[in-house]
């Protein structure tokens, strides 16, 4: 499929392009001596957004609330460090050898943050936080989980801000439109993965597959499906499996959009990296599932704090045979609130996930 585009900046593309969705031409804002950047703003609105309604669910749980803000803390740091650890490993040409300059791996403002390393490192946030206070790591997860994809939604917005991660050039009436970057030099360079039209070697295409576009909806979708499975069948996806479920379906979304972008990347047997990291994760995600479906009963159930006591705790009646990374062992397990009602839930038996608010 192709536009009749011209690549000199301020020519007009024709046709069906015309109708393509606008970018950008500013990525940030100076305020004085401080530059603010959307990219990080769409990160950050994200984060308050997924915190926000955590801290819902997990009041709804029987959860103390302020649990979920002071987890977010070293979660967010964490995930950050780790997000952009995975980018500049899988992308360290971009920033070692010849011409590069190392230390714009510390920019990440200008973009490049790897939710495969981000999610693994600011679960060690929450696991810790988990520990410390002595509470269910699985139940967090539980509260949790709908949340992650919709910060994903709104941080996607940051590579539209950023014009990257686009996908193959296109004509559909709302492909995003990339223009030549300017910050380069004065006489604009193409933006990585930028395709140069047939014959030409100095133009290229100007609308692409909005990929940014298709993982907010898909992630934004995502949680919609996860908060209603934690309603309806919350008793079944505990122990971390809702977690699991979250993994499964980004992984699925992941590759299919992977597929699509045109951006620089390592191949392994015609396949990007990210896809293959996409089928290694959901077949692990996948396994933990089935393994955690066979031991529910082996999950602490508690969600507030050892030796608290909020009105709405029961007993663990074996915390020493927990399999919960946030159990520490001492007594005081935890029934939810009923959502619907605010009122305490009557106790139940160990790895039972109680309703939540969706």
């Amino acid at each position: 499929m192709t536009n009749s585009l011209i690549a000199p900046e301020g020519a007009a593309a024709t046709g069906r392009a015309l109708a393509a969705i606008p970018s950008p031409e500013v990525s940030s804002i100076s305020l004085g001596p401080v530059t603010i950047h959307f990219y990080a703003l769409c990160i950050l609105a994200g984060v308050v957004a997924a915190v926000f309604w955590s801290e819902r669910r997990w009041a709804a749980m029987g959860g103390e609330k302020g649990t979920i803000v002071d987890l977010a803390v070293p979660a967010v740091l964490l995930g950050l460090v780790g997000g952009r650890l995975y980018h500049v490993i899988s992308d360290y040409q971009l920033y070692f050898g010849p011409g590069r300059n190392p230390v714009e791996a510390l920019y990440i403002w200008n973009g490049g943050l790897g939710i495969w390393g981000a999610i693994p490192l600011g679960a060690v946030g929450v696991w810790w936080v988990a520990r410390r206070r002595g509470i269910s790591l699985s139940k967090l997860s539980f509260a949790i989980a709908p949340t992650i994809p919709l910060a994903q939604a709104l941080g996607r917005w940051g590579n539209y801000f950023n014009q990257e991660l686009f996908g193959k050039p296109t004509d559909l009436p709302w492909a995003v439109h990339i223009s030549l970057d300017y910050t380069y030099n004065s006489e604009g360079a193409p933006r990585p993965g930028m395709q140069p039209l047939p014959g030409s070697s100095t133009e290229y295409y100007s609308t692409y597959h909005p990929t940014f576009l298709y993982e907010s909806l898909w992630c934004l979708a995502l949680a919609v499906l996860l908060a209603w499975l934690g309603r309806r069948y919350g008793d079944r996806l505990d122990g971390g499996r809702l977690f699991a479920v979250y993994i499964m379906g980004y992984c699925v979304g992941r590759f299919w959009i992977e597929y699509l972008r045109v951006d620089p990347a390592h191949e392994i047997l015609g396949l990007r990296l990210n896809n293959w990291t996409s089928v290694l994760v959901l077949a692990a995600a996948l396994a933990y599932f089935v393994w955690a479906g066979r031991r529910l009963d082996a999950f602490s159930s508690r969600v507030v704090p050892a030796g608290h006591d909020v009105g709405t705790e029961v007993f663990d009646t074996d915390p020493a045979t927990s399999q919960d990374g946030g159990d520490t062992g001492s007594e005081g397990g935890s029934e939810a609130a009923d959502p619907e009602t605010g009122t305490a839930g009557r106790p139940k038996g160990r790895g039972t996930a109680p309703s939540e608010d969706g």
